[in-house]
């Protein structure tokens, strides 16, 4: 899929919303949608770029506009939220007695059968019942708890990472049950050139030497990257940027 991906990407879960709703007449629905890709494949861009033309798809039949936020969008005929996994990073302390801070963003560096026990519960939603999901502050390199809102009422929840696609003797079972929970999911590509360099500047971002950033990324980024390749063809879709 290329062209003007994240549109295209709003047509289809707006297609997936719209037969959720006929299956379930006058009921609550809940469309589960994952984005995955290599570090720095722009997945949490995409992510909020989809928002914004689910935004825009809604705004002709609002009368005030629609409003986007930087957890979700509320808009006539459609309500969603991303929910990033990056949320379940273990934190630095964690990683550090369990001597695995160096391989930060590993699989086994998350809590994967936290964000299984997430996913699961939004998979139904309940009238009246708010789950809430941590985010990750890259400022801080820290999960915080708590912090994305997800109402009885939205209908979509789009889920980025990398790991969704893993499975068998890769994760020793731990992510193997992501992809079934989920209704669709998207593998973003981007040219490889493109993903290294967006991590080197995120890792000077936050702090990193010039010569350390570009070593993690050619390192512990690299290694993740490859492992994340090798899950491409159990996606639905592939989408080119």
């Amino acid at each position: 899929m290329e062209g003007d991906v994240a549109t295209a990407l709003a047509d289809r879960c707006a297609a997936l919303v719209a037969r959720a709703r006929r299956a379930e007449p006058g009921g609550r629905v809940r469309v589960l949608v994952g984005i995955v890709g290599a570090p720095g494949a722009g997945k949490s861009t995409l992510a909020g770029d989809v928002l914004a033309a689910l935004t825009q798809r809604a705004a002709p039949a609002a009368s005030a506009g629609p409003t986007l936020s930087t957890q979700g969008v509320r808009a006539p005929g459609v309500s969603a939220v991303v929910v990033p996994m990056d949320g379940f990073h273990l934190a630095d302390a964690e990683l550090a007695r369990l001597g695995r801070r160096d391989r930060k963003g590993a699989p086994d560096t998350f809590d994967a059968h936290g964000y299984v026990a997430l996913l699961e519960r939004l998979r139904s939603p309940r009238d009246c019942v708010t789950v809430y999901a941590p985010a990750f502050d890259r400022e801080i390199e820290e999960p915080v708890a708590g912090s994305i809102p997800v109402g009885p009422d939205v209908e979509l929840v789009l889920t980025e990472g990398n790991y969704l696609l893993l499975g068998g003797d890769q994760d020793h079972g731990r992510w193997t049950p992501v992809r079934a929970i989920l209704d669709e999911t998207w593998f973003l590509e981007v040219p490889e050139h493109v993903r290294v360099e967006r991590l080197v500047a995120r890792h000077e971002r936050h702090g990193k030497p010039p010569a350390a950033a570009r070593a993690w990324a050619l390192g512990p980024d690299e290694t993740n990257a490859r492992l994340v390749a090798s899950t491409r063809d159990r996606a639905d879709v592939v989408c080119h940027r």
